[in-house]
């Protein structure tokens, strides 16, 4: 059985290195499988070597997340795991689980999990509590939540007008899941890279911009009027690359948030 709470990140070792603290999971697990799990939980290469204690909160999550993969395990206890999570984590996390062979509990907000894995769920509702067998896909269409019965009733005449209510066997909702989730961290790996690196690149534009303010200040005081002229073509010119840059933040991160919209829908339905 391996658990994993929202506290329990305090047992933890200080003093361990992420690859060591993942090692130290199973006595049988070899160093290159400790390795691949740390690369699995974004922890690749220099990254595996950090101590335990200069992480923060949703690293040591990602850190316990790769404990309880290096452990053999039948059953899963998971307390709102994926808190703390970016979304390519979110999606490796998913594919673990999805292909995981024993038993998983898990309590959670996030429907995207509740989508593509839940089986059989335990329904907070009304002032009580009971068990519905069933897909939460099922749920919804059968019962629902009564805020949201409305909706939820447009929602199912919509999937039967247009044929989305055929039924699938578990295998292939598995299989439709997995190819969507791979299509998913494959389309937006290359969007959150291009969006971190136009990040980098206006804190680079922004320290040069603060460089070239104080020596602008020295040039004032010095009265040179050759050196000043320079400095503000400089100025002028990092000034532009840095609005350049934010409108193409702005820009990049829409298309994202359209996308991964997009993908969940596609994972919700399927």
């Amino acid at each position: 059985k391996g658990v994993f709470e929202q506290t329990n990140i305090k047992t933890l070792v200080d003093s361990r290195t992420v690859v060591e603290e993942i090692s130290f999971s199973h006595p049988d697990i070899d160093k290159q499988t400790a390795w691949n799990i740390c690369g699995a939980m974004m922890f690749e290469d220099e990254h595996a070597l950090k101590k335990i204690s200069v992480l923060s909160g949703g690293e040591k999550s990602r850190v316990m997340l790769g404990k309880l993969l290096a452990t053999p395990l039948n059953l899963l206890l998971l307390d709102e795991i994926t808190n703390h999570l970016d979304m390519e984590s979110c999606d490796a996390l998913l594919a673990a689980l999805d292909s995981f062979e024993g038993a998983v509990i898990m309590v959670t907000h996030n429907e995207m999990f509740l989508h593509a894995l839940a089986q059989r769920l335990i329904v907070f509702q009304h002032d009580s509590a009971y068990v519905f067998e069933g897909t939460y896909q099922d749920f919804l269409e059968k019962e629902g939540w009564e805020d949201e019965k409305e909706l939820n009733t447009t929602f199912v005449k919509d999937s039967q007008k247009n044929g989305d209510n055929e039924k699938q066997t578990k295998k292939s909702r598995r299989q439709k899941r997995s190819a969507i989730i791979a299509e998913r961290a494959k389309f937006l790996k290359p969007l959150e890279q291009k969006i971190e690196q136009i990040e980098n690149d206006i804190v680079h534009h922004e320290k040069q911009l603060k460089d070239l303010t104080q020596a602008m200040q020295k040039a004032a005081q010095l009265q040179s009027g050759a050196k000043i002229m320079e400095l503000s073509q400089k100025i002028h010119t990092c000034r532009s690359a840095i609005e350049h840059l934010f409108t193409e933040l702005e820009e990049q991160t829409y298309i994202l948030e359209q996308q991964k919209a997009d993908f969940d829908k596609r994972l919700t339905e399927s």
